[in-house]
């Protein structure tokens, strides 16, 4: 029996016929497409199109919901004997729908990353750029010609196995696995060959800079270049996301960096990690700094590379040079992040502060009702942390007395 229509009306009833030859041939279109099903044989329907276009399909159901798997313009006698192997594979409990499509729509692995960042990661992830660097340098080399569907669970662990730094192998096996995951749901594929791969056993990490660091990498930032190495520097006098300095936009700085929360698509803005509005008081050192980069300019990325695009995938790498050239143990820009915000509470300004201007939102019901926005508090935060890396980059006494002394 027909569903009724959304608005409650009786649907009409579905046309059936014993489908002939003489009768598929002599069918005549109408206005809008119909659908005319065949009395003998189960799921078969012809699709009449206004323009005479016609073709059979067969329609199963598969999980509780309906599929409706293209057959053509063939002979009835074919679309009969299609529609029967079609209904046996549903039997064995297959999706004849699905395995047509894993069959025609992954390609190489190349073309399905392409399609995964296209129509998903760069609308969905903000920290897209980072996991696309990876699968570029690791696995593009190793898998991009061959077809999607023919890696394995081997082919995986392989692949990452060739990554010596358990962190970035991890980051990898996550993003291929994102990559097959989607081609799943979009029925390029039947299966993931990532899941199951086992991680790399990793420690947290709590690496941040000494006070006699802070100085060394200070002076080494110059050697990352001026673009790199001001963004460096200013992750370390804010504590601000790695990613979202890349981004910073001359169009957000008005005193403050206003961070929209939301992506700004048409200034390559990738909106802040957990989606708040924040808001970071720039300090006359960074404000130094920016205008060493360009002082008249008011739009644009704020470290853009020669060809106007964010600098981002480069700060890594470039701290990797800096602990080499130094002989200082690995460290990271978010290594630089977690050095501001340990100063913040050095200098007994609290976790809270410290959440605050490093946009950390840690959720619970008081951050619902506080709608305070701790503009003169959070001004003196950053301009007693600019102090006191100032002052261990000069070699000079920190004037900034911590709270708790006072």
């Amino acid at each position: 029996m027909p569903r009724p229509k959304k608005d409650g009306t009786k649907a009409a009833e579905p046309r059936r016929q014993a489908f002939t030859e003489l009768f598929v041939r002599k069918l005549k279109p109408e206005s809008i497409p119909f659908n005319v099903w065949d009395a003998k044989e189960r799921g078969l329907v012809l699709r009449v199109q206004p323009t005479g276009q016609r073709a059979f399909k067969v329609v199963y159901s598969y999980r509780g919901r309906p599929r409706w798997y293209h057959v053509g313009q063939v002979p009835l006698g074919d679309a009969r004997r299609i529609a029967a192997r079609v209904r046996l594979s549903v039997a064995e409990g297959k999706d004849p729908v699905a395995e047509r499509r894993a069959e025609r729509g992954a390609g190489t692995f190349a073309e399905l990353a392409q399609r995964y960042l296209d129509e998903h990661a760069k609308r969905k992830n903000r920290s897209w750029e980072q996991a696309h660097y990876l699968v570029a340098k690791h696995l593009l080399p190793r898998w991009g010609r061959l077809n999607a569907k023919t890696i394995t669970r081997a082919d995986v662990r392989a692949a990452i196995a060739k990554i010596a730094a358990p962190i970035v192998a991890n980051q990898t096996l996550a993003a291929a696995s994102a990559i097959f995951s989607w081609g799943v749901k979009q029925e390029m594929l039947t299966n993931n060959p990532a899941r199951g791969v086992e991680r790399h056993a990793t420690r947290s990490r709590e690496r941040m800079l000494s006070d006699s660091e802070v100085a060394q990498f200070w002076s080494a930032f110059g050697d990352a270049g001026l673009v790199r190495g001001s963004a460096l520097k200013l992750i370390l006098l804010t504590g601000q996301r790695p990613g979202e300095m890349g981004h910073m936009r001359r169009e957000h700085i008005n005193g403050w960096w206003e961070m929209p929360g939301e992506p700004v698509p048409a200034l390559g803005w990738p909106g802040t990690k957990n989606g708040e509005t924040h808001r970071v008081w720039l300090t006359e050192p960074v404000r130094a700094i920016l205008a060493e980069l360009d002082d008249h300019a008011t739009t644009g990325f704020a470290f853009a590379g020669a060809r106007g695009n964010p600098v981002i995938t480069g700060l890594g790498a470039a701290m990797r040079d800096i602990c080499k050239n130094i002989g200082a143990e690995r460290a990271t820009p978010h290594d630089l992040r977690r050095t501001f915000s340990t100063a913040v509470t050095r200098l007994g300004f609290g976790k809270d502060a410290m959440n605050r201007v490093t946009n950390h939102k840690e959720g619970g019901i008081a951050s619902v009702y506080d709608r305070h926005h701790y503009a003169d508090e959070n001004r003196r935060v950053m301009e007693a942390v600019a102090s006191h890396v100032l002052a261990l980059v000069e070699g000079r006494k920190d004037n900034v007395i911590p709270i708790h002394q006072i």
